[in-house]
């Protein structure tokens, strides 16, 4: 048992790279790498999926071996392959893709929303994987005939990835539930939910507990269990420690999502625009629920701005004046993709506000921290209507390194922002799961420290109901 090494894979919109873990709580990671972001339209987002199961392969024969490995991944991006090959038929379709958004916008003007919010916890959006796997059994050549032949595979990413690593068409239980296919009272996938997108229920894989045996993973002669599979956001909100009805983090990557735990029944949202999701379930127990919202930009907003020339060096988002740029009148909406939490709106727009001849490149920056902050802030303002939010909220993520960013927010929100010293909370968590995936019950000890950032100065309520005012000027602006 001292000396058992766990490797947890996280796999991410833009990387893949994995870290391992000894008993001792000591961790490294051995590799990382990129993957190809393919943009074929406006709005479309695709990978290559047999790049990224090259890169996990690479990434797991870089760790020696390991005891078990267990894999996060993006979550709610799709892939289809033929079961006979395994060849994909088509790019991976990513979380950020919108390609579907007029079939959500027909679907929602046929009033079916409710019915899939009360099935699946999801609200319609193309975020979602079931219009996306719509969209390839009506696009992509091959889908249809396969599916005739009981030869189609359909899935999120981890299906795929499972597929080729273990020999198995699976998923889990927490992964299936971000799909809107899989009805979170029944825990099955849903037939009139398949129906209603188009998706035939016989491609889609077997859902398994969180952790278990899922198979095994052959690499340069040696064979190694892989025993955990979990989205990387709730992979991040275990590793956090989040395992009571109350507890809650921000993780705050490509976009910024908070997790939220309940318990084990499925908890009311109260019009918050807040989902109930399934977090995880563990063999022989009842499924762990919560409430999940979502920030579209994060650190993609941060990727823009670099894009569009704003800045060169990421040092250059610090040492910003004390007064925030909304106080001077400056603000920015990162709705570059949408609004998620809680308008759920894509008809939204990013929106600077208030640009004037003195703004300077300086203020944009400062600005746009304060956009992702305050669109976070928003997501908690959600969580205080359906129950009690801690004096305390958990972050991590690359804007989890940003101090002033940081500051704001816990001015901004009047509580305590705390940060891990260690970054790896998404390997963490699902290192833990990997370990607890082999039986171990007690828990992986790992060593780490806590920055806190605790509110100074005034209250800042009256900036965030003026930057309510001006986000809802974001709204409606995207082109039909």
């Amino acid at each position: 048992m001292l000396n058992q090494r766990y490797a947890a894979i996280d796999q991410g919109t833009t990387g893949t790279r994995v870290v391992v873990f000894s008993e001792d709580g000591k961790h490294h990671s051995p590799a990382s790498v990129s993957h190809k972001q393919i943009t074929p339209n406006p709005g479309w987002v695709e990978h290559d999926p047999l790049e990224i199961l090259r890169n996990i392969r690479n990434c797991l024969g870089s760790c020696n071996v390991v005891d078990a490995i267990g894999l996060a991944h993006q979550g709610e991006s799709v892939v289809a392959w033929d079961s006979r090959s395994g060849q994909p038929l088509y790019n991976a379709i990513i979380w950020q893709d919108q390609r579907t958004e007029n079939v959500v916008r027909a679907l929602k003007h046929d009033g079916v929303e409710e019915m899939v919010k009360a099935r699946s916890g999801l609200p319609l959006d193309t975020y979602f994987s079931a219009s996306k796997l719509g969209w390839i059994m009506r696009n992509v050549p091959g889908a249809e005939s396969l599916s005739r032949q009981g030869r189609l595979r359909l899935g999120t990413m981890d299906a795929f990835f499972l597929f080729h690593l273990c020999g198995e068409h699976a998923t889990d239980y927490n992964s299936a539930s971000r799909t809107s296919l899989f009805n979170i009272h029944t825990l099955k996938w849903d037939e009139e939910l398949c129906r209603l997108f188009g998706v035939p229920i016989d491609a889609l894989p077997k859902v398994k507990d969180n952790v278990g045996h899922f198979g095994d993973v052959t690499l340069n002669g040696n064979t190694m269990p892989l025993t955990a599979c979990i989205v990387d956001q709730f992979a991040g909100t275990y590793g956090h420690g989040c395992l009571s009805a109350g507890q809650m983090k921000i993780t705050f990557g490509t976009g910024a999502f908070l997790q939220s735990i309940t318990g084990h029944q499925i908890p009311d949202p109260k019009d918050s625009g807040l989902l109930p999701t399934l977090c995880w379930k563990m063999p022989g127990e009842a499924p762990v629920y919560g409430l999940d919202g979502g920030v579209y930009n994060a650190a993609s907003a941060i990727n823009w701005a670099r894009k569009i020339g704003l800045f060169t060096d990421i040092e250059e988002f610090s040492d910003f004046p004390t007064e925030p740029a909304i106080s001077r009148g400056l603000a920015f909406v990162p709705a570059l993709s949408g609004l998620g939490c809680p308008y759920w709106d894509r008809s939204a727009a990013g929106l600077w506000a208030g640009l004037s001849l003195e703004t300077e490149r300086k203020d944009m920056l400062q600005s746009i921290l304060e956009g992702i902050a305050v669109r976070s802030a928003e997501v908690i303002a959600a969580m205080e209507k359906v129950g009690l939010v801690g004096k305390s909220i958990s972050v991590d993520g690359g804007l989890a390194t940003n101090h002033y960013f940081k500051q704001f927010l816990a001015n901004l929100l009047q509580k305590n922002i705390v940060t891990p010293s260690n970054k790896e909370m998404t390997a963490q968590g699902v290192a833990m799961l990997a370990r607890r995936g082999l039986g171990v019950e007690r828990e992986l000890k790992i060593n780490s420290q806590y920055e806190v950032i605790k509110p100074l100065g005034n209250d800042l309520s009256h900036l965030f109901l003026r930057y309510q005012d001006i986000i809802s000027r974001a709204r409606n602006l995207r082109q039909e």
